[in-house]
């Protein structure tokens, strides 16, 4: 791995733990939109890492695509962390991990596929966030799987 690729990877976990924070604020669609806004500064901070031009509005466009085809399919178990929230203490716990999971897996995957696209000479003017989909998707899976280990392996620790 290259220096400028440890650099990208330092960044992309940095903001997934930002992320994280984020996705614990106790107002619904407001955490969401904070992930939003942390995806959009990392977009622009990896940009500079591989001196690529960075557009604030395409940035933005292209994280509401990305995570427009995440949420179909993992917005149900943000949805049900939502909802448990109103649940008193044990709920707001359950609701307060998830949508912080949510938030930590989509930051990671969205981090991940511009290293990818950046590493093979990309831009924001060439990259197709339809194209990308399934790979957001696959990264998107692979941090949510290594965010559950993670958390077994300290609780039986």
């Amino acid at each position: 791995m290259t220096e400028r690729e440890m650099s990208a990877l330092n960044l992309v976990n940095r903001y997934s733990l930002y992320s994280a924070g984020v996705g614990l604020i106790p107002v619904p669609l407001v955490d969401m939109a904070g992930v939003a806004a942390i995806q959009v500064k990392m977009l622009s901070e990896l940009a500079a890492v591989y001196d690529v031009p960075f557009s604030a509005n395409r940035g933005k466009s292209i994280v509401a695509a990305l995570l427009g085809g995440i949420a179909p399919t993992s917005m149900a178990a943000s949805g049900f962390g939502q909802l448990f929230r109103a649940i008193p203490v044990v709920g707001q716990m359950f609701g307060f991990l998830t949508v912080s999971l949510f938030a930590t897996a989509a930051t990671w995957a969205v981090g991940r596929v511009f290293i990818q696209h950046f590493e093979s000479g990309g831009t924001f003017l060439n990259f197709d966030p339809a194209k990308a989909g399934k790979m957001v998707q696959d990264e998107f899976e692979k941090a949510k799987t290594a965010g559950a280990r993670s958390k077994s392996a300290n609780a039986t620790a």
